[in-house]
């Protein structure tokens, strides 16, 4: 690889790790590590072809352009977490996975029960992530926080929103999600 094709992946890299968390590489290793899976798998799940989830991997492509693929990312991302923590078994993470590939992407708010808590409202997570998967598929993580540095003089919150859940980390919008809701 040639210094110009690795500045592109160090780029394509930085800008995954803006929109999604961080690189898509390594989300997706985490994801076939604590699935189960294996590539040609994870790329049916999600509704990739092969080529396309390598090429988002090795950072030679940087965005998802498919809604729906990156809701799917988040239901996964949601499943690895349950079976970590014990809440579903193997076996129903399987049936989980698909019901996950043949979801068209929709509002996971408004979907199934796999999405809630046992209480059945939608986890604080959950609801983060929706709110961050809307603004990502509107503008690229740079176009939002040039419209938060646009709002900050006149409406800081409203600045602050779009620069934790537009670019921001999970966790970080999380954080701020769960402090603004007393």
């Amino acid at each position: 690889m040639d210094a110009a094709q690795q500045e592109a992946t160090a780029r394509a890299r930085e800008l995954q790790r803006s929109w999604y968390g961080e690189p898509l590489g390594a989300l997706f290793r985490r994801l076939i590590d604590d699935l189960g899976l294996n590539q040609a798998r994870l790329a049916a799940v999600l509704g990739l072809s092969a080529p396309m989830l390598s090429q988002l991997m090795s950072g030679q492509r940087a965005k998802i352009g498919n809604p729906a693929v990156v809701q799917r990312v988040q239901a996964l991302q949601e499943l690895a977490g349950q079976v970590a923590d014990g809440s579903v078994s193997a076996g129903e993470a399987t049936d989980r996975m698909e019901e996950i590939k043949k979801s068209q992407g929709g509002s996971v708010l408004t979907g199934t029960g796999q999405t809630t808590t046992s209480g059945g409202a939608p986890t604080v997570r959950r609801v983060v992530r929706e709110i961050q998967s809307l603004l990502r598929s509107v503008a690229a993580a740079g176009d939002i926080i040039d419209a938060a540095d646009s709002l900050a003089p006149t409406h800081p919150e409203l600045a602050e929103f779009l620069r934790v859940y537009g670019a921001g980390r999970t966790a970080d919008a999380v954080a701020h999600y769960e402090g603004h809701q007393s």
